[in-house]
């Protein structure tokens, strides 16, 4: 076994604290990666405190991560010692089932294993990000091909970039759509980046007016202050494809009536509490559709990559010292990041 440095929660009230874990010897099928950076998520938070009430303790969080391989078992060929690597929210899934063949691991009928918090049907704790190194199998690791002064921005983008990136994919966003992106925050500033880079018209809805500069400057074509009834009104029956990144919950009305016929808003935010109910006239009228999507699949994923290495996308970020992480969650929790933390693991 390899013992590593990391931090971790013992129980829902305590702070993050330093913990030392192991991980198992590399495998024939296993890359050993050690962690140069790591994205702070908000399901790690909500994980850290139990807000989904299925956190197995101790808990290290973290499925946002950027390193290097420095063993690679016996059987692997795709990566080499040396190489740049990432890891998302998934290291395992069963392999047979139709989504796992059709490579949307995500939703395997048997439930994929979590890079923290274990599989999501129950079985072992696993320990993300927030350590030293990592163990995975080759088939769930990703090739980084950004630049090396941007590995820190990258991390993000193994779970804010693919969360947004799948459902605008999914639903044919590009040139001539009109999307609309509610929230800019961690998910919302990757989907903004997104969606222009896919060519489309991007409409960003927020409930601050601060946010409007940034909006435009991260590639919004115009921002709706959301809490407006003028500016939300005039924009009723306009958009093809609304992201919803808000992970709090909210009316989702105000936002399908923005729906033009046969428009879908995809909810990609995971909040603690349920949404209020929708009214259903709202989707029945239009034959709108009211949608969901989570992360990507390990090909979607290294899709993403490399297209937001293309494109020259990473997320905009605050670096901070991995003992600050209890003081993040908490600026975190007020929206006071722009808007990603990322924690330099040579802090650890």
């Amino acid at each position: 076994m390899i013992k590593a440095k990391a931090y971790a929660a013992r129980d829902e009230r305590s702070p993050l604290a330093p913990f030392q874990l192991e991980r198992r010897t590399p495998g024939a099928e296993d890359v050993q990666i050690d962690i140069l950076y790591c994205g702070v998520c908000h399901s790690d938070l909500h994980t850290a405190r139990n807000e989904w009430k299925n956190t197995l303790y101790p808990s290290v969080p973290g499925h946002e991560i950027v390193g290097r391989v420095v063993a690679v078992g016996s059987s692997v060929k795709n990566f080499k010692v040396g190489d740049l690597a990432g890891v998302g929210c998934m290291v395992d899934s069963c392999g047979r089932c139709p989504s796992c063949a059709e490579g949307e691991e995500q939703y395997c009928e048997n439930g994929f294993t979590a890079t923290y918090n274990g599989p999501v049907f129950g079985g072992e704790n696993t320990f993300g990000g927030y350590a030293q190194t990592i163990v995975v199998k080759q088939s769930f690791v990703l090739h980084i091909k950004h630049e090396l002064k941007d590995l820190a921005a990258v991390s993000p983008l193994l779970c804010a970039g693919i969360t947004t990136y799948s459902p605008l994919r999914h639903w044919k966003v590009g040139p001539g759509t009109k999307v609309g992106i509610v929230g800019l925050g961690g998910l919302g500033h990757m989907g903004v980046k997104i969606a222009h880079a896919l060519g489309a018209h991007v409409v960003l809805f927020t409930t601050s007016p601060k946010k409007t500069e940034d909006g435009k400057r991260l590639g919004a074509d115009e921002v709706c202050i959301s809490t407006d009834l003028e500016q939300m009104a005039a924009r009723a029956g306009t958009l093809d494809f609304i992201l919803n990144t808000v992970a709090a919950p909210h009316q989702l009305d105000p936002y399908l009536q923005l729906l033009k016929r046969d428009g879908t808003m995809t909810l990609v935010g995971a909040p603690a509490d349920p949404h209020p109910a929708t009214e259903v006239f709202n989707l029945i009228f239009k034959r709108r559709q009211l949608a969901g999507s989570l992360i990507g699949g390990v090909r979607e994923t290294q899709e993403m990559l490399d297209f937001c290495a293309q494109h020259g996308i990473v997320s905009d970020i605050e670096m901070i010292r991995m003992d600050y992480i209890n003081q993040a969650y908490e600026r975190m929790l007020k929206s006071d990041v722009k808007y990603r933390f990322v924690i330099d693991m040579a802090t650890i």
